[in-house]
């Protein structure tokens, strides 16, 4: 349950522009999670989220970025719980996932910034990256192989 949340708190937060806690205890709620402002409290430290400045003044959360290559521990673990296969078409990258977890599997992969990633949409459990060549869409599920397995 605790990873389901995490993972939901990461999407949510690249989806919107959370500014506290309050705010996003409600959005939690209106996924389906029963939290109260203590368990968010953990979770913000947990996943050691800051806030940042936001656009048009104000503040909102983001999740830390460590220096090595935005492969934080947290988006790792959201990829390892998250994943299910993976096959590719050419240049393009299909990841299946747990039903409800493509979209916090996609923020994750997208927050790493592999340079042969252009872009990935998400579903309800399938991910697609558009990846820059055949060569590199091997390079990146041998990434994700590391990561997972």
């Amino acid at each position: 349950m605790k990873v389901n949340r995490h993972a939901k708190i990461i999407e949510l937060i690249h989806t919107y522009h959370i500014e506290t806690q309050e705010e996003l205890a409600e959005r939690l709620q209106n996924e389906g999670f029963q939290v109260t402002q203590a368990t968010v409290s953990r979770d913000i430290r947990d996943l050691k989220l800051t806030k940042v400045p936001a656009e048009g003044g104000g503040q909102r959360y983001a999740v830390h970025q460590d220096a090595k290559d935005g492969m934080n521990e947290k988006y790792m673990r959201v990829l390892r719980d998250g994943y299910v296969s993976m096959d590719m078409a050419q240049n393009i990258l299909v990841i299946k996932t747990v039903a409800g977890m493509a979209m916090a599997v996609c923020a994750a992969l997208d927050a790493m910034k592999w340079k042969e990633v252009v872009g990935s949409i998400a579903g309800d459990d399938t991910i697609m990256c558009a990846i820059r060549s055949k060569e590199d869409t091997v390079r990146v599920m041998e990434k994700i192989s590391r990561i997972v397995l």
